[in-house]
């Protein structure tokens, strides 16, 4: 262990660390041109020498080029309503004297030759976070019109989302605005993969009337791994591929990290103190011998009260647009279980239609669906005799499931022919 670095507080920023900008995303419309690029954990360490994403900041990294004739200007809020200015991002990430006073207080009780350099330790912080101040108010994106032929890059300081980030970036002039909407990978989120086995077995075209002509054909449950026994109700069907998918469940959808050791550790720990963890894992569910494609979520204060949607890709596509089933649950409450190895379970919401309205209400709400329906599902059930999931748990429903074609903008919404909505 270096004494020195007791004496001293050290920052060093690194601008050259800019590997977020070769995995940037760009669009064009209206003669401007984006880039955007979001931080992962260690490349806003490397950048800013500060762990930012342990505060919960998160930089995304903007390029403007404006080859039109009008001035624009980049509306901050619409981004984040919650973004830190570049100031108020550096003050939270500064070195706290009172802290290193403590640490180093204690410590001197210890090497007590150290006390008098005590003043030094507090003078290079107090510069250490003037540096720290100036970077960070350099390097983020200046307010203001962006004129005719100019460029404008910098940094705009957003609440932490880990994933998959949706960046969405206005631009206004004299009451027009041109708008560009961007689903950004973030590294470091560990996700469970599976290969695409829905493309390897082939795939069919079909048309949304075909759709609504066989969707009780399809499965109505899911199932456990060996399929004999059914699950929850599968009460969703989804058409839109992979990334405007997960652009549409934006706002506070989130991942599922992947089942592991480490991820098991953090929801025993969100169990045991009632916290929240955004982006716990979901179990497994099965639908013709598959595991989920892909687990979303929407957390609330306590891990013990989710929204859980799992989709399964199909082999249909309507215009090259994959054809996903669903299911959708809340989760209102945990209870004691034989049926799972750590003899508990996630107690759900049993009126089941509840979870699949709340996803249909939220997704009309940011005008992403061009069209839906409600179509035959599992089939009714009354509260009175209700059917029972793999862990026991009872629900209840109309029996339908919520037919929704995503839209890559915002839209107006067409009830099909023969919807009950």
């Amino acid at each position: 262990m270096n004494p020195f670095r007791w004496m001293i507080t050290k920052y060093r920023p690194n601008p050259e660390a800019r590997e977020f900008v070769t995995r940037a995303e760009q669009r064009a419309q209206d003669d401007l041109s984006v880039r955007v690029a979001v931080f992962s954990d260690r490349e806003s360490k490397a950048f800013f020498d500060v762990p930012l994403a342990r505060r919960g900041v998160q930089p995304v990294w903007i390029e403007v080029k404006n080859d039109s004739p009008k001035a624009y200007r980049l509306d901050l809020f619409g981004i984040d309503p919650g973004y830190y200015t570049p100031l108020e991002a550096a003050a939270i990430c500064h070195f706290s004297v009172g802290k290193r006073l403590l640490s180093f207080g204690i410590l001197g009780w210890v090497f007590l030759i150290l006390l008098p350099l005590l003043p030094t330790k507090l003078i290079s912080a107090a510069k250490a976070n003037k540096r720290m101040n100036l970077f960070f108010k350099e390097h983020g994106f200046r307010f203001g019109p962006i004129q005719p032929g100019g460029t404008r890059e910098g940094i705009v300081f957003t609440s932490l989302d880990e994933g998959l980030k949706n960046v969405r970036l206005r631009f206004l002039h004299n009451g027009s605005v041109s708008q560009f909407d961007f689903s950004v990978e973030v590294p470091g989120l560990l996700v469970r993969n599976e290969p695409d086995v829905v493309d390897e077995r082939g795939t069919r075209d079909t048309t949304v009337d075909e759709l609504l002509a066989q969707t009780d054909h399809l499965a109505a449950c899911t199932s456990g791994k060996m399929g004999t026994r059914e699950g929850d109700p599968l009460n969703l069907i989804v058409v839109g591929n992979r990334d405007l998918v997960r652009q549409c469940f934006g706002g506070r959808w989130d991942d599922a990290e992947a089942i592991t050791f480490g991820t098991c550790l953090k929801t025993t720990r969100a169990f045991l103190f009632d916290s929240s963890y955004r982006y716990s894992p979901v179990s497994s569910l099965y639908v013709a011998g598959r595991i989920q494609d892909l687990a979303l979520q929407r957390a609330r204060t306590s891990i013990n009260e989710r929204v859980h949607l799992r989709l399964w890709q199909t082999e249909m596509r309507i215009q090259g647009q994959t054809v996903w089933i669903g299911q959708v649950s809340r989760d209102i409450g945990v209870r004691f279980t034989l049926k799972t190895w750590n003899l508990t379970t996630h107690r759900i919401d049993p009126d089941v239609d509840e979870a699949r309205d709340y996803v249909v209400d939220s997704l009309i709400d940011c005008r992403r669906v061009v069209q839906m329906a409600y179509v035959p599902g599992v089939g009714k059930t009354s509260a009175n005799d209700p059917r029972h999931n793999l862990t026991g748990d009872p629900y209840f429903t109309d029996g339908k499931r919520a037919l929704l074609v995503l839209s890559p903008l915002a839209t107006d919404m067409q009830y099909l022919e023969g919807s009950e909505a």
